[in-house]
């Protein structure tokens, strides 16, 4: 299966129309200049994995933890092929430094899927700055 959809989980630099509005939004509730440079690093990061049924949508909302535990996984409605780098946006989302650390060892991924990773977890954010 291939990734066939408009949203997150594609090509990262499809989504730079939308990344100019969110920093255009985001003017005066956050400083978007270090954003900016950041987006223009990670937009173009290769990529030489094939899809993989991802959830796309791993953020606290999404995720349900008990006893420190991952228990359970929400809204599973778009799973479907994508990036598999789309899957590490919990890393950000989820995990402070350290632990983000110790999971990036325990997975093995390399510094392009990292960025990819970062990047995805990036477009996403930016929404939530003026959403």
């Amino acid at each position: 299966r291939t990734f066939r959809g408009t949203g997150r989980g594609g090509d990262l630099t499809a989504h730079d129309d939308y990344l100019a509005t969110c920093f255009e939004r985001g003017e005066g509730l956050l400083d978007v200049a270090p954003a900016r440079r950041l987006w223009n690093e990670l937009r173009e990061t290769p990529r030489d994995a094939p899809d993989a049924m991802t959830h796309g949508d791993l953020m606290p909302g999404n995720v349900l933890v008990a006893e420190g535990r991952l228990a359970g996984i929400l809204d599973v409605g778009g799973l479907g092929p994508a990036d598999p780098a789309l899957e590490l946006v919990g890393a950000w989302h989820l995990l402070e430094t350290g632990p983000r650390a110790v999971l990036r060892a325990a997975l093995a991924i390399d510094d392009d899927e990292w960025a990819r990773g970062r990047g995805w977890a990036l477009q996403q954010a930016m929404g939530l700055v003026w959403y």
